[in-house]
């Protein structure tokens, strides 16, 4: 029920982009708050962008409509606004979204990218999703579907992990290039949950500079990191169920930082993951 009330204070607060996932498991509450915030009169459903995402155990190219369709069905909604591929590796289909063998080792599956690319092109073609694009891919996949002999629909977007300690400039270029929009997860850094994140880095929000500058505009470490990314045309999705960070998250329009803060801010980059994704 978390989940339900904290998206529709983000959307009361004027958040209209709303990052979803089948694998999060909240996909019924998240479209009951779309839902009810359009009978309240609140918002339109072409107001809100939701990107939903195709998981590991479902890139055969004959998985991709139907997985889609289920998550459709979860929301209660005609389409999604963006739908990317997860991770540019697959997992064995099935039931088992973490599919283990006796050793407890992942079992993966061979698939081509390029085939699941184009099952995504039919779904934006069906109209069930209005964009396509991916996440954690690199330039060497990316230039894969680029590439791709026949391609109809180049991706919009790749999400990945974004923020001062990792800028990811390289990347940032070349999807700037080929007009794709990089849009950062965990642009606060991110929890210090052992089992999957990597906690020997130190935490992003109590960095001395960050702080510093926050304190020059009276913001917190948290805004400067947030509006360091927009500046530079990175889309940010922080994550919080506190009503409180929700509002704060979103007071990011009314302050602009200078070229000396913003080179200042690129200088912390380490160049480090604290989502490994070791699988």
């Amino acid at each position: 029920g978390s989940c339900l009330e904290s998206v529709k204070i983000a959307i009361d607060t004027g958040y209209r982009h709303i990052d979803g996932a089948f694998v999060y498991y909240n996909e019924h509450e998240v479209g009951q708050a779309i839902r009810e915030k359009i009978a309240e009169g609140k918002i339109k459903r072409e107001d809100i962008f939701y990107c939903g995402k195709l998981w590991n155990t479902c890139h055969p190219p004959e998985l991709v409509r139907p997985t889609l369709e289920k998550t459709l069905k979860i929301l209660q909604l005609d389409y999604v606004d963006l739908y990317i591929i997860e991770l540019p590796m697959a997992f064995k289909p099935g039931d088992a979204l973490y599919p283990k063998d006796e050793n407890g080792k992942f079992i993966y599956h061979e698939t081509d990218l390029c085939a699941t690319w184009e099952a995504m092109e039919a779904c934006k073609d069906a109209g069930l999703a209005k964009s396509i694009g991916v996440s954690n891919f690199n330039r060497r996949q990316l230039e894969m579907i680029l590439n791709k002999p026949g391609l109809k629909h180049k991706p919009v977007s790749n999400q990945v992990e974004c923020h001062p300690y990792f800028t990811q400039p390289k990347l940032l270029e070349f999807c700037r290039q080929h007009d794709i929009i990089i849009v950062g997860y965990s642009p606060l850094g991110t929890s210090r949950d052992e089992t999957w994140v990597n906690v020997s880095s130190p935490p992003l929000l109590k960095d001395p500079v960050l702080n510093a500058i926050g304190k020059k505009y009276n913001k917190t470490a948290a805004q400067v990191a947030l509006r360091f990314n927009i500046q530079r045309g990175v889309v940010v999705i922080p994550k919080s169920f506190n009503p409180q960070r929700i509002r704060e998250n979103f007071q990011i329009f009314d302050f602009s930082l200078t070229d000396k803060e913003m080179k200042e801010i690129e200088a912390l980059n380490k160049n480090v993951r604290y989502v490994e994704l070791l699988m």
